[in-house]
């Protein structure tokens, strides 16, 4: 069982860049962080006020480890809207 986090926040299209550059220490040390598969906070290609987020991890323990030391960045642009998911997705092996 593996856990998927994905969504979208809707920033001020000039203060998109500069809310995605200051996440980049977090999200390396996330990468880094036992029991990450995949971290990312990145610019939408089509939609200038999105930043995506997507997160794979190997368990719920891992992702609450996770955010018991995330620390995101202080003094954050304002969000002014959220939307993220929480799945949790089982693979028992290849796809073909």
């Amino acid at each position: 069982m593996m856990i998927v986090i994905a969504g979208h926040m809707t920033v001020s299209p000039a203060a998109r860049h500069a809310h995605v550059a200051a996440h980049a220490d977090m999200i390396r040390r996330a990468r880094s962080h036992p029991g990450c598969v995949d971290f990312a906070i990145c610019e939408d290609a089509v939609d200038p006020g999105r930043v995506n987020l997507f997160e794979l991890w190997e368990s719920e323990a891992a992702l609450n480890a996770w955010r018991r030391v995330a620390n995101p960045p202080a003094g954050d642009v304002q969000l002014s809207a959220i939307e993220v998911q929480k799945h949790h997705v089982s693979h028992s092996g290849p796809p073909f």
